[in-house]
């Protein structure tokens, strides 16, 4: 019995998926009030960059592919304070760049992430993101 809960817990550990995220919160130069962000992911992985912002401003994201070794298919979502993956904004449906005008106060995650055969293959995509509140 030992041994069987012991394989089972193995074909549990080696058959979940191996994702990996990160996140970086944004912070904004003095007298500024946007920074572009950079960076790369490979399949699964997904970059969260954090930034502070008040209910009634305007946020400005533009994601462009700066180099990748497959088909370039990067996107990014924004979630609202407190939320884990519900977005208020999806750029593989609505496009990769965005105004948008912030419901509530709080910190706002920009999700950038591959989709596709990009994903599926474990590309790497390099990209900028051009970032501003006002």
């Amino acid at each position: 019995m030992k041994r069987i809960a012991s394989l089972v817990l193995a074909a549990l550990v080696l058959g979940a998926p191996a994702s990996a995220q990160m996140s970086s919160d944004v912070h904004f130069q003095q007298g500024n009030y946007g920074t572009m962000v950079s960076g790369t992911i490979t399949g699964d992985e997904y970059f969260d960059y954090k930034l502070g912002a008040n209910a009634g401003q305007k946020m400005f994201v533009e994601l462009t592919v700066s180099d990748t070794n497959g088909t370039g298919t990067a996107y990014f979502n924004i979630l609202p304070p407190g939320s884990n993956d519900v977005a208020i904004y999806n750029a593989s449906i609505n496009g990769n760049s965005t105004t948008i005008d912030l419901p509530e106060s709080g910190d706002y995650t920009i999700r950038v992430y591959l989709m596709g055969n990009d994903r599926d293959a474990g590309k790497t995509v390099g990209y900028n993101v051009d970032l501003s509140i006002q």
